[in-house]
């Protein structure tokens, strides 16, 4: 596995490692980890016992940053900074193959932003 891919991996987890209480990891691996709200909520009309919050997973030339909290408010794409815009992959996958402190704080605050919309929202 590439050495450059784990350091991106350990750098982001500890970003969103900050979030956990009241979210909690289902995965939490060398290579993988999540964050979920598990609590009662209802969604859209529909009943459910938990929602995602944030993922990572180390592929084989880039580390996966996965951010639901977009799905909930598409607005949330503005505040995303360019450098984090620009590894976007579809609606809440960014591809990172490099990570340097202007990417690492975008990704920060993108990460406060959707906790603060999920405790808005009433799901943590």
């Amino acid at each position: 596995m590439n050495n450059d891919l784990i350091e991106i991996f350990k750098r982001i987890k500890e970003i969103l490692k900050h979030y956990e209480n009241p979210l909690i990891p289902k995965i939490d691996l060398d290579s993988k980890y999540d964050l979920w709200s598990v609590k009662d909520l209802t969604i859209d009309g529909r009943k459910r016992k938990e929602v995602y919050f944030a993922g990572l997973t180390i592929q084989s030339n880039y580390v996966g940053f996965y951010y639901m909290p977009v799905y909930s408010d598409t607005e949330l794409k503005n505040i995303f900074g360019e450098e984090l815009l620009k590894l976007l992959k579809g609606k809440s996958c960014f591809h990172i193959k490099k990570l340097n402190e202007e990417l690492e704080n975008q990704i920060k605050e993108a990460v406060e932003a959707g906790y603060k919309l999920y405790k808005e929202r009433g799901w943590i």
